[in-house]
């Protein structure tokens, strides 16, 4: 890698004023990572506890999130979190570089417990209380941005070469153990009061904000005279927010379509955005600084790494989105739970993937400290598409030890490749790029997610559309209704038949009309109401979508094993200035980096 980058005219910068250290008889790379860590946790355990408690949440405001009317709300509560974060950190990496990474980390946390702060004090009911909850998530989306757009150069800056795969391991434990959390407090929380699901994020922000502002300086020198990329930092965020946009409405239903992916509006917001994203990848080949710097994609580990993470995340983004729609609507309520217990036990049996992760995340980043990324990260995902290989073949009634093993196996797959991969990102670029870096790879990361959700979505919709109806029909004409009267079963609208399992709620009882149900007799409705007839009617129409998901996600995860094999040997960019130090590169680097 040629070294010159630190002779260009833009890296002539002011140099940094030194700050005295806090905590100075502590070593500052393990204030840095309890501070990041306690920022992913944050994160993990707001994404899950909003999760669990969704059903409570509307309940408390007033609404039924799965009218045809009110469905949006729905799909804004959990999407609009993604769109924003995603669009907002490739800047705030950008920006970070020019103003200080510690700096705008603290801010997040701020901005955090702003949203936070006032998802509690939400006032009114119904859809202006359903209106406020959105945009208030969408504020704490900014602060989770400055977040995540900073804490993996913050941990690059402090860490020496040969210690920054266990850093990021470690960070992988705090977002665990952050979801599973999140979801015993949800379940807890939800049932005394939804605001309480908010409230418990205030502490740990504002804590994190104090914790961040005492120990925390800035050790990256600060660029204050690389001017900010306006067009492309506009492009960037109209196209991609535009793309997100679009993709979200396309889940809803739209006339007598089940999707929304033929209405105008849709098809409009995702040629635009795609538009947008070529103009913008255009513009920034030709201005001076730009934002996106697609010259780091000629470094080979940068390229490599950022092309695997976003494969890897198309193939498991949607991951806890499917299996807990089979868990909640299907296999949890065949073995006699009760749909409003379902959330909280679905998140109970998912513990097998959770244990993967704990188990291989720090091992496999530790150890490419000394080895390298390619041959983890690499094994991991042949070993992620062999777990959703196995997927396929298990029944939808499965047996669970059958399951827990597959939901293992996943966890060790995706941990073998997260954090080594991350390393070797992060490891590769110039110190003055971390801040852009980091968030280039969580935005390749945060957009492959939601495409992932969007895509695995759409075929197990589609799957249940072609089957559905007939499956209805059936299943209550030998329930003894007439077959005038199962007719009009037959137009249940699959999106909101999953939307319903994926909140907790018995599907036919929250969408079926009140007097179709009355007109029955009691024998009937407590048949069709049941724990058992929805999932057995629904588990064949599901199968076939999940087969086609995990087919995708097993391919996906294959051509991100190639592609992490191609990453080459592995480079650190820090001793690339000093080829003598190749003779003992890490240990010399460490000795040379150590952090005061």
């Amino acid at each position: 890698m040629n070294s010159s980058n630190h002779h260009h005219p833009e890296n002539q910068d002011i140099p940094k004023i030194e700050k005295k250290p806090r905590l100075a008889h502590i070593a500052y790379k393990w204030l840095a990572l309890s501070n990041t860590t306690l920022g992913v946790f944050m994160a993990a355990l707001n994404g899950s506890i909003v999760l669990i408690s969704l059903p409570a949440i509307f309940r408390g405001i007033g609404i039924n999130p799965l009218d045809p009317g009110e469905i949006n709300y729905l799909l804004w509560t959990l999407m609009g979190y993604l769109v924003v974060t995603a669009t907002l950190l490739v800047t705030f990496g950008s920006i970070s570089d020019i103003f200080g990474r510690v700096r705008l980390y603290n801010l997040g946390f701020a901005i955090f417990a702003v949203g936070s702060s006032l998802l509690f004090l939400v006032t009114g009911s119904g859809n202006t209380a359903a209106l406020e909850i959105i945009i208030f998530r969408l504020i704490q989306a900014v602060g989770e941005a400055f977040l995540f757009a900073n804490s993996t150069a913050i941990l690059t800056d402090a860490f020496p070469p040969n210690q920054r795969g266990t850093a990021m391991g470690i960070n992988q434990i705090s977002a665990l153990a952050g979801q599973f959390v999140g979801l015993v407090a949800g379940g807890i929380l939800a049932a005394i009061n939804w605001r309480f699901v908010f409230l418990v994020s205030v502490p740990l922000s504002v804590g994190g904000a104090i914790w961040a502002y005492l120990p925390l300086h800035e050790t990256a020198t600060m660029h204050k005279n690389r001017k900010l990329d306006i067009p492309g930092n506009l492009l960037f965020a109209i196209g991609l927010t535009v793309l997100l946009i679009g993709m979200t409405y396309g889940l809803q239903p739209y006339g007598n379509s089940t999707m929304a992916w033929a209405n105008p509006f849709v098809l409009a917001c995702i040629i635009g955005g795609v538009v947008g994203l070529i103009a913008f990848v255009i513009v920034e080949q030709r201005v001076e600084q730009p934002m996106f710097r697609l010259n780091l994609f000629k470094i080979r580990m940068f390229a490599a790494g950022n092309i695997a993470a976003f494969l890897s995340s198309l193939a498991r983004g949607g991951l806890n989105f499917i299996l807990i729609l089979w868990l909640q609507g299907i296999w949890l309520p065949l073995h006699g739970y009760s749909f409003t217990q379902t959330p909280l036990w679905a998140g109970i049996y998912m513990l097998p993937l959770t244990g993967g992760f704990l188990l291989m995340g720090p091992l496999c980043g530790h150890l490419s400290d000394r080895y390298g990324a390619r041959f983890f990260s690499t094994t991991g995902m042949l070993v992620t598409a062999a777990a959703f290989t196995g997927m396929i073949l298990i029944p939808v009634n499965f047996s669970y030890p059958v399951m827990a093993f597959l939901l293992l196996v996943i966890g060790i797959g995706m941990g073998m490749f997260a954090a080594p991969n991350t390393t070797a990102i992060m490891n590769s670029v110039p110190p003055e790029h971390r801040g852009v870096s980091s968030g280039m790879r969580a935005t390749f990361q945060n957009t492959a997610t939601t495409l992932s959700i969007t895509l695995i979505f759409t075929l197990v919709t589609l799957g249940l559309a072609s089957h559905l109806p007939n499956a209805l029909f059936q299943g209550l004409s030998r329930a003894g209704i007439s077959p005038a009267i199962a007719r009009q079963f037959e137009n249940l609208p699959p999106t909101a038949a999953l939307f319903a399992a994926f909140l907790g709620y018995n599907p036919l009882a929250a969408l079926l009309p009140a007097q179709i149900l009355n007109a029955l007799p009691h024998a009937i409705q407590l048949q069709i109401l049941g724990k058992n007839f929805f999932p057995t009617l629904i588990s064949s129409p599901f199968k076939s979508g999940l087969t086609f998901a995990f087919v995708i996600s097993a391919v996906f995860s294959v051509v991100a094993a190639v592609v992490s094999l191609m990453r080459g040997e592995r480079v650190i960019y820090d001793l690339e200035e000093n080829p003598q130090d190749k003779r003992e590169p890490v240990k010399e680097s460490a000795e040379r980096t150590k952090p005061a």
